[in-house]
């Protein structure tokens, strides 16, 4: 552990409650209920987002409506603490819409009690399709893409409705997803409207296989994507990032290192495959419009996809079956990535959110790192690698202090990536904000303008 000098006095902060740990918030998941939301899915027939928007058995339409019913189940269990809503609006003509389209939204708002505009989203696209994307009229059961998403989103306000948390979780079932990304950006854009501070998007996509169709299989893991540089950078800033780096620094990025920690403190869980992409190569998700507007998302999604049962028109050719189908699906290894996310849900919203963090080291042998205040937080703690290594060191260079900056002797800021992650009063240490330019979890903010 690196020698350190206080700009200002560091003081540790007893963290009491880290002594009793809270009862796994995952441990009521149910693979039979999660079979049933499936097989309830599957029984529209088709949720295609160009299908029917007005009948109660099929179609796009009878699936958000029965999206939104379950929410309200779920709220009335709980004695109404869900706000359940329905954002939706006529996209135009274009693309893979032949017409102006409704596109409509299922969600469910549990609010914080002491930051309810610190928010957590937790979403899955409701939507699905068979070869043709166009095809809106032949049965596209979407079991696994992405009934199993839309289903651990259900699951996951069952079991954390249960209880209160200082900051607001969002659950979200997404229309359009297949024909562009059209639900996500509905939902990014209200994110926005409402004026909420997105500290992390969890999107779940294909969640519910653990084979693919060559016969491999991965049982213990799961993949979570997430970009590198972010989408909103600024010209200013990303010249910034040029010089001073930070290219594997971004927000999103943090976030997956965070869940990667998660699942390796989670005895019988999976184990997270991190993948430093924005998506699978050649496609893409509804943690996207998400990005592009700054807020930390990443994608979860299965170990090894299974094409032939994706994506695929129902039939019977040369001895395969195509189809999206339940059975095709492992409920077992659903009910652990819904287990996963339930807990990093809980996680998330029991912590701070991460403090905005600069390093400064020009031409001295010391580095000053500071930090700021963030609502909720009792301690910070400052972490450090060299700028070729991946992930975060295990041992911090300074743990769990109420101040907000320090003098690190002897550390020539040159060769490291400094970052602060801030922890609150449950214990619960959220994920760590890089001190380097772009590397805070909040939007870009706009340079300013210098004409006159």
């Amino acid at each position: 552990m690196r020698k350190f000098i206080p700009l200002v006095a560091l003081v540790a902060f007893p963290l009491a409650a880290q002594e009793t740990a809270p009862p796994d918030p995952a441990a009521g998941v149910s693979q039979d209920r999660l079979r049933a939301d499936i097989d309830t899915l599957v029984g529209f027939g088709t949720r295609h987002t160009l299908s029917e928007q007005d009948n109660p058995e099929r179609g796009i339409g009878a699936a958000v409506d029965w999206g939104l019913a379950e929410f309200g189940r779920i709220s009335k269990d709980c004695g109404s603490c869900l706000e359940v809503v329905a954002p939706e609006r006529t996209e135009p003509e274009g693309g893979r819409l032949p017409r102006p389209t409704r596109i409509r939204n299922a969600v469910a708002i549990q609010r914080g009690t002491e930051r309810p505009n610190e928010v957590i989203i937790v979403q899955a696209h409701i939507d699905s399709r068979v070869t043709d994307v166009m095809d809106w009229e032949s049965d596209a059961p979407g079991a696994n893409d992405d009934g199993s998403g839309t289903v651990l989103v259900l699951e996951a306000a069952r079991n954390l409705s249960r209880s209160s948390y200082p900051v607001t979780i969002v659950y979200a079932l997404l229309s359009g997803e297949e024909q562009g990304l059209f639900g996500g950006r509905l939902m990014a854009d209200y994110a926005e409207e409402q004026g909420w501070d997105v500290k992390a998007v969890l999107n779940n996509d294909v969640v519910g296989n653990s084979c693919g169709s060559d016969g491999y299989c991965a049982p213990d893991h799961v993949r979570v994507f997430s970009e590198g540089p972010r989408a909103d950078l600024t010209d200013t800033i990303r010249a910034a990032q040029r010089r001073e780096g930070g290219e594997n620094d971004s927000p999103s990025r943090n976030l997956s290192r965070w869940l990667d920690n998660l699942a390796s403190e989670t005895e019988g869980g999976l184990d997270v495959r991190q993948i430093w992409r924005v998506d699978r190569m050649g496609r893409g998700g509804d943690q996207i419009p998400f990005m592009e507007k700054g807020y930390p998302a990443i994608r979860i999604a299965v170990a090894v996809e299974d094409y032939e049962h994706q994506h695929q028109d129902l039939r019977t050719e040369d001895g395969i079956v195509y189809g999206d189908t339940a059975d095709e699906m492992d409920f077992a290894y659903l009910a652990k990535v819904t287990q996963f996310n339930i807990r990093a849900l809980e996680k998330l919203a029991r912590s701070p959110a991460p403090p905005a963090s600069t390093a400064e080291a020009a031409v001295q042998t010391f580095t000053d790192v500071s930090w700021s205040e963030v609502p909720g937080a009792v301690s910070y703690t400052v972490w450090q690698r060299r700028t070729d290594e991946p992930y975060w060191r295990d041992e911090p260079v300074i743990e769990n202090v109420v101040a907000t900056n320090a003098r690190l002797e002897g550390v020539r800021g040159d060769d490291w990536i400094f970052g602060v992650s801030a922890t609150g009063e449950s214990g619960v240490m959220g994920p760590v904000s890089s001190a380097v330019p772009a590397g805070q979890f909040a939007p870009v903010a706009a340079p300013e303008d210098d004409s006159e």
